[in-house]
């Protein structure tokens, strides 16, 4: 399972060099001290990673619940038709019609907020700016979450999202060393790979919700994370 939220990483951070690679441009980095830089691209990393985690034990937390109500099956298979409805759904839409567009308020302060480390250079204003940065809206983030909720517990959603954040890390990281590189004629080819990944993501949710049968794709008992029933008699 935290094998697939990496891979999801991995696949998300072609997303995210578009939509997010701005911000990690504008970094306030030291470009005369690798050693330094380095530190400070890790210190971003780990404030997106932190925001992602606090949404995935919030998302864990609820799967829990579900899990309690038996439906852990069913939920697997929600979460991958949700994702597949996220991958078909028009950009603008999604935007139009967010998870966050009732907290349009909190999101602009967000916006504000990174404006404002922008300005600073210490490494607490670059784990803000990470931090702000992963409570962004993000389609591919809200699709991450409902894996977070199949986890079934807190601190398993927690570990699903930042493993997820994670598998970001090496293609943004390499961003702001080859910027010239990801011109955006590249950036709008690699974006078109993102929605087929992403179904195969979506798929695998499904199948493990069917308990076919099938060793770690599609296993008889989903219950993986909590034990279905007692030994004791």
């Amino acid at each position: 399972m935290f094998i697939t939220a990496l891979v999801f990483g991995l696949i998300s951070s072609l997303h995210c060099i578009g939509m997010c690679g701005p911000i990690a441009l504008m970094l306030p980095l030291d470009h005369h001290n690798p050693t330094r830089k380095a530190l400070q691209i890790m210190t971003y990393h780990l404030g997106r990673m932190t925001s992602y985690a606090t949404l995935g034990f919030i998302f864990g937390s609820l799967g829990q619940g579900l899990y309690l109500a038996g439906i852990q099956q069913e939920l697997s298979i929600v979460a991958g038709i949700a994702i597949l409805i996220l991958v078909v759904i028009p950009e603008g839409v999604l935007a139009r019609y967010s998870f966050s567009q009732p907290l349009y308020r909190a999101v602009g302060a967000i916006k504000a907020r990174l404006g404002l480390q922008l300005r600073k250079k210490g490494f607490d204003a670059i784990y803000l700016l990470g931090l702000f940065n992963g409570f962004l809206p993000c389609g591919l983030v809200y699709a991450a979450l409902f894996g977070a909720v199949t986890v079934q517990n807190p601190l398993g959603g927690a570990l699903y999202m930042a493993v997820f954040g994670l598998g970001t890390a090496p293609l943004m990281s390499a961003l702001v060393y080859v910027q010239t590189f990801f011109t955006v004629p590249i950036r709008n080819k690699v974006r078109k790979f993102i929605p087929w990944a992403t179904v195969v993501i979506a798929i695998l949710f499904i199948l493990r919700g069917l308990g076919l049968g099938i060793p770690y794709v599609s296993p008889s008992s989903i219950s993986l994370f909590v034990q279905s029933s007692s030994n004791c008699h």
